[in-house]
């Protein structure tokens, strides 16, 4: 590795760390802002899994309130049988038609939910529904690696406690995060020529990942809702910005999740 690609690496995944430490998610959408621009597509692909699964651990070894397994267990299942329907369904879809719709939903609804703080909580549907949400998550992992974001809004809807909802969505993630990656290793996606960059990123984005947990433990409801929801609505604007570009071209290039 050259100098330019180690800063880059670091780069992203400290910028990364910090963001999923704090909010639970995301580490993939802001490690691929960075990374998207200067390294090699399945090599940044597997740096943003690895990397995320890293700091999923990480957060739950030393974040562990608001962890309740009966509402965590419908999101995980319904996750776990998702998977293999979004792997079926891939072949079939338009995946940048697809990204393009799921963002311009997260870029229109998100903003709205921040505009407008006083709607409602969804009540209905109990561990059904949440069980559903899981599901959706689950195919959309197997679409391309967007686990967390509908389980995110979901748990959003639901106006569940900060704690709560982190804990969800961090275990959701981590269930998910590691399917995929013993997938992909069973698959020899990720190669021997990876490992050193992998344990760099993994390094990197460790203290700074345990730094934003220790903020997340300091900030209010209010200002987890608004980093939750600003996070969503940059991932509705990054697919938007990768799917919209490939529709008018008419090129089917899948970029990396």
């Amino acid at each position: 590795m050259d100098e330019s690609m180690i800063f880059s690496i670091v780069l992203g995944a400290v910028l990364a760390g910090f963001v999923q430490g704090l909010s639970g998610f995301a580490f993939g959408l802001v490690a691929m802002s960075v990374w998207a621009w200067t390294l090699e597509p399945q090599l940044a692909a597997m740096l943003a899994l690895s990397g995320a699964l890293t700091g999923q651990v990480a957060a739950a070894l030393t974040v562990r309130r608001g962890f309740d397994l009966v509402q965590l267990a419908p999101f995980v299942f319904g996750g776990l049988a998702g998977i293999p329907l979004g792997i079926v369904i891939l072949p079939l879809l338009d995946i940048q038609l697809f990204r393009a719709l799921l963002g311009f939903l997260l870029v229109v609804w998100c903003p709205f939910m921040l505009l407008v703080p006083n709607l409602p909580p969804v009540t209905f549907g109990g561990r059904a529904a949440n069980g559903i949400a899981g599901l959706l998550g689950g195919i959309l992992s197997g679409l391309g690696g967007f686990s967390g974001m509908f389980p995110t809004l979901w748990c959003t809807l639901r106006r569940m406690n900060k704690d709560t909802q982190r804990s969800i969505i961090q275990n959701f993630n981590l269930t998910m995060l590691s399917c995929a990656m013993a997938a992909h290793a069973a698959s020899g996606s990720i190669t021997r020529d990876m490992l050193p960059a992998i344990a760099l990123a993994a390094a990197a984005m460790l203290v700074p990942s345990l730094i934003g947990a220790r903020v997340y433990i300091g900030i209010s409801e209010l200002t987890f809702r608004k980093v939750v929801l600003g996070l969503l609505t940059a991932s509705g604007v990054m697919l938007l910005a990768s799917s919209l570009p490939k529709l008018l071209t008419g090129g089917g290039v899948i970029l990396p999740a």
